[in-house]
């Protein structure tokens, strides 16, 4: 079972899904993220926490800034080709059309980016997985959505070894948002063929217009 996870920053990748890592070791987990591959704090902590996960990965460095600059989606699509080398997988996992919380560009840019590439045929894989996290606009801490797909409660071993990762490799705080967001229950919304994504992208934009 080969496993790919597509995510804009270092941290993305245990927040939204380090429960199923953590809970499919057997598999081979490749992860890439788009930004932060020149930053030195960061960067480090990032090839530390695939090394907790069992996993092997690649950094890009697109622009990050507070700005939230769009990215041109031809860039960040070619980012994603050039970070996965192999096109083929069993499973690849990314951000939800909408992102996770209120409101990251990045998320966004880098979800429309795996689903474009997929609808395509530049990557394959038999299921597509896009994170299924809302915040409610701000009302409360991410946390699993309601019609996600798949919901997936964690042990609290599970937990705690993702809550590690972000707190002692990452080093976020107890009061962060982060640590604090860690969530205990993971949840996808899941795809078996482009063409079901497509239907499934055309609802939640008719939802969200």
């Amino acid at each position: 079972m080969t496993a790919a996870v597509v995510v804009a920053h270092p941290d993305d990748e245990t927040l939204w899904a380090g429960g199923t890592i953590l809970a499919h070791r057997e598999w081979e987990w490749f992860i890439v993220t788009l930004c932060r591959a020149h930053d030195q704090d960061r960067a480090p902590k990032f090839f530390r926490a695939l090394k907790r996960l069992g996993a092997t990965g690649r950094m890009a460095d697109l622009d990050d800034g507070p700005e939230q600059t769009p990215l041109p989606q031809q860039e960040v699509q070619e980012t994603v080709l050039s970070l996965l080398g192999r096109k083929s997988f069993s499973v690849i996992l990314t951000h939800g059309l909408h992102g996770e919380y209120t409101r990251h560009l990045r998320h966004e840019e880098v979800s429309e980016a795996v689903a474009a590439l997929w609808k395509a045929g530049k990557v394959r894989a038999h299921t597509l997985r896009m994170f299924a996290y809302d915040d409610g606009a701000e009302q409360y801490l991410p946390r699993a959505s309601e019609g996600a797909h798949v919901r997936e409660a964690l042990s609290d071993e599970l937990w705690q070894d993702k809550y590690r990762i972000i707190t002692e490799i990452y080093g976020f705080g107890a009061e962060s948002f982060e640590a604090q967001t860690t969530p205990r229950e993971e949840a996808f919304w899941c795809f078996d063929s482009p063409q079901a994504l497509r239907d499934w992208m055309d609802a939640e934009r008719g939802r969200w217009r």
